[in-house]
């Protein structure tokens, strides 16, 4: 036996018995559902904090901005150490940690132990490349495109059941209950996962970049904190402005220290490859336009109708308003897997950021109408669920399938860095393009109007983007030992050392690694 392949482990034997691993797909999507809504159950529930705890308006925003920086840290880290000592291992940590920052929530109204259970929820956010690096390891090639496009969708769809699902709580249940469900339903989570989905044989060789994991935990809370608390630190003041100069330093020094370490946290070599690298600028660019759509459709029609444009609708309706993007989430996923199949993930992409850009062009014309509003708000999420479904499909592709939790984990950080900088955005429009209404400050409508715009034109700037990605289609690289249409390049997966494969698998075709490989494609 090569000496690189370790010999088989119980590890091996228990994935290869999973009693029903034909159900793993449904069972990972449901965790990636019930992760998403974690990170928006909170927003209905945001202005009566305050009267709830005591606490105030500044630090009940933090049961908001906690969850985005722990997900934007834990996500790419603990997709990296699911790819070393294993996926399925660390997905079920994820989800216990979910459970117990549940639990916090549900058993106190104090305003630091919820901080703290939303960090710990937040940090479950890892779930979603976890999962894609399960699927991928796991699934014929024939099935791996439509159950990633399932699994990269579950953030939309989470969050456009997650709205609705909260307001209902809030106004007719002690607010405590939802934290109670989520708990519940997190432990349901773990046990189907142990039950239904196999451990993934596949390890990424090396030690954990300890000091790897630190320095992008470090640049991530500097820029986040600043982009997320500018508004109310002022962007112009010494916190702010400190804060993005050391994410700049700390990054900076991260950056060199990653390209010398033997076994580094993110291969920057690999993410500077314009395949990866544009992706994720794509990414971003993605998760700032999908992330207006959230932010400002509950909030419009919730305007009192003294303004001229509002309607006035209830916390429940407006939560509903986008229950109909979340649906079509889920129908268009196995399409953008069609698509991507037929044409690329490339086409799909592109596809995708002009139907997100379309969509805002549609709520540009359509702010007095509830069922237009909708209608345009059910555009912008059919572009975002193709987008998404896209996205990881490009990712795997310029990379080892080794290596694919820790690069689908920093893709997902990139769609979270994107929607951190569209919540700034937002609330730096909405605050200042105002006007005097009925005894208040509301936003007038060119405030809501230019919000469009500015998704409309990052959906714009990631379809230049897309259209510069390196075109064609690969086909896979991955532990099964077969090919299709969705995986990394036979380039990442003949690097040298890219990963290990547990256990002494039979697997014709060429090898490096335990991987096979085949030849690209004529004009991939």
């Amino acid at each position: 036996m090569p000496a690189d392949i370790p010999a088989p482990t119980a590890t091996t034997a228990t994935a290869a018995e999973a009693p029903h691993p034909r159900f793993a797909v449904g069972v990972l999507a449901f965790c990636g559902v019930v992760v998403a809504v974690m990170q928006t159950i909170v927003v209905p529930l945001l202005p009566h904090i305050p009267a709830l705890t005591g606490a105030t308006p500044a630090a009940a925003s933090w049961l908001v901005t906690v969850t985005l920086l722990t997900g934007a840290v834990f996500t790419p880290v603990l997709g990296r150490v699911g790819d070393m000592y294993g996926k399925r291992r660390v997905l079920v940590a994820s989800l216990l940690v979910l459970v117990v920052g549940s639990v916090l929530c549900a058993v106190s109204s104090h305003i630091g132990v919820l901080i703290t259970g939303r960090a710990l929820q937040g940090a479950a956010l890892a779930v979603l490349p976890l999962g894609i690096s399960i699927l991928r390891d796991e699934l014929p090639p024939e099935r791996v495109l439509s159950a990633v496009a399932l699994m990269s969708s579950t953030l939309g769809i989470g969050a456009a059941i997650g709205l609705p699902v909260a307001a209902l709580v809030v106004e007719n249940f002690d607010w405590h209950t939802m934290f109670w469900v989520s708990g519940a339903i997190g432990v349901i989570d773990i046990v189907l996962v142990l039950w239904c989905v196999p451990e993934s044989p596949v390890r990424t060789r090396g030690r954990f970049d300890a000091l790897g994991a630190l320095g992008l935990s470090g640049a991530l809370v500097c820029l986040l904190l600043a982009v997320t608390q500018g508004a109310g630190w002022g962007w112009t003041s010494a916190r702010t402005v400190g804060l993005l100069a050391a994410a700049v330093v700390v990054a900076l020094i991260w950056g060199a220290y990653e390209l010398r370490v033997v076994s580094p946290m993110v291969d920057l070599r690999i993410s500077a490859r314009p395949a990866v690298l544009l992706t994720n600028v794509a990414a971003l660019l993605i998760g700032f336009a999908f992330y207006a759509n959230s932010l400002v459709t509950a909030q419009m029609v919730q305007e009192p109708k003294e303004t001229g444009y509002g309607l006035g609708a209830s916390l429940v309706v407006s939560g509903l308003c986008l229950l109909p993007g979340g649906v079509m989430m889920v129908v268009l996923s196995p399409v953008s897997a069609r698509i991507s199949a037929k044409y690329g993930p490339k086409v799909s992409l592109a596809l995708a950021a002009g139907v997100i850009g379309s969509g805002y062009v549609v709520r540009y014309f359509t702010s007095h109408n509830l069922w237009l509003i909708i209608a345009g708000a059910t555009v912008v999420a059919s572009g975002t669920a193709i987008a998404y479904s896209a996205l990881p499909a490009l990712v795997m592709r310029g990379v080892p399938v080794s290596e694919t939790g820790a690069a689908n984990g920093l893709n997902t950080l990139m769609r979270s860095i994107g929607q951190a900088f569209c919540s700034a955005t937002v609330a730096a429009v909405l605050a200042n393009i105002t006007f005097r209404v009925g005894g208040r400050t509301a936003p007038t409508l060119h405030a809501y109007q230019l919000v469009f715009l500015i998704a409309a034109s990052a959906a714009l700037a990631a379809l230049l983007v897309t259209l510069c990605l390196p075109g064609g289609r690969t086909p896979v690289t991955g532990a099964k030992g077969e090919t299709g249409e969705t995986g990394g390049t036979a380039e990442a997966g003949r690097t040298a050392g890219a990963g290990t494969v547990e256990g002494n698998r039979d697997v014709p075709g060429d090898r490096k690694d335990g991987v096979r490989t085949m030849p690209i494609q004529e004009g991939a």
